[in-house]
């Protein structure tokens, strides 16, 4: 920093302001931020001095703000290059550990303090960029849901605490282009934050946000309660980017990857219309379901009124028809009392008129009733439509149903075959039934067959006995 501070022996205002300027940023006035290729390079401007100058050239504020915008969107370049590349390459989610990642952060806080109005505290004067982030969720109200929670966390205790942590969960939705987009628009709002020519008053803004567009391709976590967002020191590493100015320009894949990052985009955007597309045309038929069951509705209630209001015409045309034969008896008789034939006329002139009024009524529901015919043909076209939908279900329960038939027979035929087995069965039985009495019997025969032989033995015996 010191390379950037004047040395003077007797310090005046306008070198105050200067030296001030520089130390809040290493980038206001001594050196230039350019792109070379995919690299910074820091080229020193000859023509800028910090010592007063009697006829200053470079000292108007504006020079110096256009040169500090044109340094915070080169800066910006890079580090979103930088960061989408690394990532790409790491294959995984990002925590906030991630040196390119808090570059990135710190790069962003940046090109939000620039041009900021410093606002009187009983402290001094602040300047913190959670005001402007603030008007974010009244233009998108997604954007509430972060507030609220940025609201909620209780670690933070400063304004700038609170904007570090909206800007890492903006990245994590991936909203963070989005709502910087929505917030560059409203620049009539930003006039109460911003000066004039403040980075996110100018085209430099646009362009920042345009290009972070890019970083919908990252996936990000980050914990945010045990992290000090408050005390931390927003520093630029140039080391990260610096290079020689005369270095040789990016390879061609460059070119591949920043392709395939806007076909990327490109099909995540259309994915998100596709959804919102979808969701708009669920809503309209639930709306036109909704329609279609109330127009029924109105319809059965004007058919009602229409024929109510036909009984009540019926019956006003007899009254007239009476009230005209009254009054031409009247006229016939002249007799009769002229207040009774005015009051006649009178009561003619008001039924004529009801007459009138039903009349119009009558063809203003008739109209209605022609409007609600033609909503019950587009119901009964739906209904046709679904009337063949059930003519194919009931196809598909015929089929079933002989189906049903068929395993139907096949389970008659196997009760029959098991029946044939069940007498086969039985008859088995009675046959070995047949056979054990048989052996029964045999075995009652043998038995009385020994007895006789036994019988013929001991006859025998006797007999030999009495021989000798």
């Amino acid at each position: 920093m010191s390379a950037l501070t004047p040395q003077s022996d007797m310090p005046t205002p306008t070198t105050d302001k200067i030296t001030q300027a520089a130390m809040e940023t290493i980038y206001l006035c001594k050196f230039r931020v350019s792109m070379d290729g995919e690299w910074l390079c820091l080229r020193e401007l000859d023509d800028i001095s910090l010592t007063p100058d009697p006829e200053p050239t470079h000292e108007d504020p504006n020079y110096l703000m256009a040169n500090e915008r044109m340094n915070l969107m080169n800066m910006a370049k890079l580090s979103i290059k930088g960061l989408i590349e690394s990532a790409l390459n790491l294959g995984r989610t990002l925590d906030s550990d991630y040196a390119p990642l808090q570059q990135f952060f710190v790069v962003m806080e940046h090109c939000l303090k620039h041009g900021l109005k410093a606002k009187k505290t009983f402290l001094g004067q602040n300047k913190s960029f959670w005001g402007p982030l603030e008007l974010v969720e009244k233009l998108v109200p997604e954007a509430a849901e972060i507030t609220a929670s940025v609201k909620d966390l209780p670690g933070l205790k400063t304004p700038v605490g609170r904007g570090r942590a909206w800007l890492r969960l903006a990245l994590m939705q991936k909203k963070l282009s989005e709502y910087m987009k929505a917030l560059i628009n409203r620049k009539d709002l930003l006039s109460e934050f911003y000066e004039p020519n403040a980075l996110m008053m100018e085209e430099e803004g646009a362009i920042i946000a345009g290009l972070l567009v890019g970083l919908n391709v990252i996936d990000a976590n980050f914990c945010m309660k045990g992290e000090d967002l408050d005390s931390q020191v927003g520093v630029i590493d140039f080391s990260m980017y610096l290079k020689d100015g005369n270095s040789t320009k990016g390879s061609e894949g460059d070119g591949q990857i920043t392709a395939i990052l806007d076909q990327k985009n490109y099909v995540e955007e259309l994915n998100r219309h596709l959804s919102a597309t979808v969701n708009n045309l669920q809503a309209k038929v639930d709306a036109l379901e909704k329609s279609n069951t109330k127009l029924t509705e109105e319809l059965a209630v004007a058919n009602n009124r229409i024929i109510t209001l036909q009984e009540e015409m019926e019956r006003v045309k007899e009254e007239s028809s009476y009230i005209l034969e009254s009054s031409r008896k009247v006229t016939k008789d002249r007799s009769a009392d002229g207040q009774a034939l005015t009051e006649a006329r009178k009561q003619l002139k008001e039924e004529t008129q009801l007459r009138l009024d039903v009349e119009k009524e009558l063809e203003a529901q008739i109209g209605m009733r022609q409007e609600m015919e033609l909503a019950m043909k587009m119901l009964e076209k739906d209904v046709c439509e679904k009337q063949d939908a059930l003519v194919a279900l009931r196809q598909q329960l015929d089929d079933l149903r002989a189906l049903k038939h068929e395993l139907s027979f096949k389970l008659q035929s196997s009760d029959m075959g098991v029946k044939q087995k069940s007498e086969l069965n039985s008859r088995l039985e009675e046959k070995t039934n047949q056979m054990a009495a048989t052996i029964k019997q045999l075995e009652q025969s043998e038995k009385d067959l020994v007895k006789q032989a036994k019988t013929l033995n001991s006859a025998a015996n006797k007999l030999i006995q009495k021989h000798h």
